[in-house]
């Protein structure tokens, strides 16, 4: 039994395209229904609902007769506002069979990296989980391009749970779970019922892309396990073809692959910081500085500071990097780029002689820093 997913109040479900779309063939009218009842249900047990549906993409080359995914921009936008169309309006009817409301949303990693408009989406999603709609959730792929886009629905997944500080993720493919090898090449792969989200050794067993209709794999979703984890969020990873799964696995049944969170929550604006996917620059920080942010919870000087790579202005985000070059942190810095490069390994009461003025004494300030 699992207690993580019995006692979580609010979930966050995401099904993939491959699913949604029955391999690219159309949308899986019988599947989308199966899933409605089951919400349906949870529903009436008091569980609060989101759904992060794949499938608009692949649901638009179904219609306008493309066997392949393509790669050109245009035709994945082209794609998704047809596919759009369908997906949205099958999902309603599904639902409404059960006299539930339901809601689109769609969004991109603008969305997510401006404060203001990440707290108006966590204000409507609450407002509308309040009034009892069933949130269905897609990256915005008619207008999204390389430099704003999520990358996948797995991440956005592991973002919306974030936002709305859910209970717990449930991630639907068409596997059964993770295991210690790719089961179609390995004979020998098991799978790994129950782990830390976040263990580096799971992202040694996953990998490979998914299918021809969608862009995740395994890799995608142990990374979104990951970045769920960073807001108390469990993940499960089952086969959305198993029966009642949505229903068994919010019952506590052991199913597929429990990745549990074992961190403290982030604080809301930390968890912004930390859900950026898009950084302007990087900070290599000396062991001095590494030992003071991770020990000591310290502000981050321009002392200990040993480069700064990109292009950055005053209160961009950026990565906080060892010698080694792992990230330990990301903050919004106080200095642009041509100015922290001016004052790289300086005591803070040398900044004023070194740029004629003085903003902050920090390069980053310890409420405007996360440990990553």
């Amino acid at each position: 039994m699992s207690a993580e997913l019995h006692q979580a109040k609010r979930l966050v479900i995401k099904v993939g395209s491959s699913l949604v779309t029955n391999q690219g063939k159309g949308l899986d009218l019988a599947a989308l229904a199966r899933w409605a009842g089951q919400i349906a249900e949870l529903r009436r047990m008091g569980r609060e609902m989101l759904l992060v549906s794949s499938g608009a993409i692949a649901e638009g080359m179904q219609r306008l007769g493309w066997k392949r995914r393509p790669s050109a921009l245009h035709e994945l936008q082209a794609a998704a506002a047809v596919g759009q169309m369908g997906l949205v309006q099958a999902y309603e009817s599904c639902f409404q069979k059960h006299e539930l409301l339901t809601s689109q949303i769609l969004l991109t990693h603008e969305d997510m990296a401006s404060r203001k408009r990440y707290l108006n989406a966590r204000s409507t999603l609450r407002t509308l989980l309040n009034l009892g709609a069933i949130p269905i959730i897609n990256e915005n792929d008619t207008v999204a391009t390389d430099e704003i886009r999520l990358g996948d629905n797995d991440t956005l997944a592991a973002l919306v749970t974030n936002l709305v500080e859910a209970d717990a993720l449930i991630i639907l493919t068409d596997q059964a779970g993770l295991y210690s090898a790719d089961p179609r090449k390995n004979t020998d792969a098991t799978l790994i019922a129950d782990a830390q989200a976040g263990d580096p050794r799971l992202e040694q067993m996953a990998g490979g892309a998914g299918t021809h209709v969608g862009i995740g794999g395994m890799i995608t979703k142990v990374l979104a396990a990951k970045r769920a984890a960073r807001s108390g969020a469990h993940t499960a990873i089952a086969s959305g073809h198993e029966p009642d799964v949505l229903v068994r696995l919010a019952g506590g049944e052991s199913i597929g692959t429990l990745l549990r969170a074992t961190t403290h929550t982030l604080a809301a604006r930390k968890q912004w910081l930390a859900d950026h996917l898009q950084v302007r620059g990087t900070l290599t920080l000396d062991e001095g500085a590494v030992l003071a942010l991770r020990m000591q919870c310290k502000s981050l000087l321009p002392i200990g500071v040993v480069n700064a790579t990109g292009e950055f202005e005053r209160g961009e985000v950026v990565d906080c990097c060892d010698q080694g070059g792992a990230t330990i942190a990301r903050g919004l810095v106080n200095y642009s780029a041509a100015e922290t490069r001016s004052i790289l390994k300086t005591p803070s009461s040398d900044i004023e002689a070194k740029l004629g003025y003085i903003d902050e004494p920090e390069l980053i300030n310890r409420d405007n820093l996360v440990l990553l």
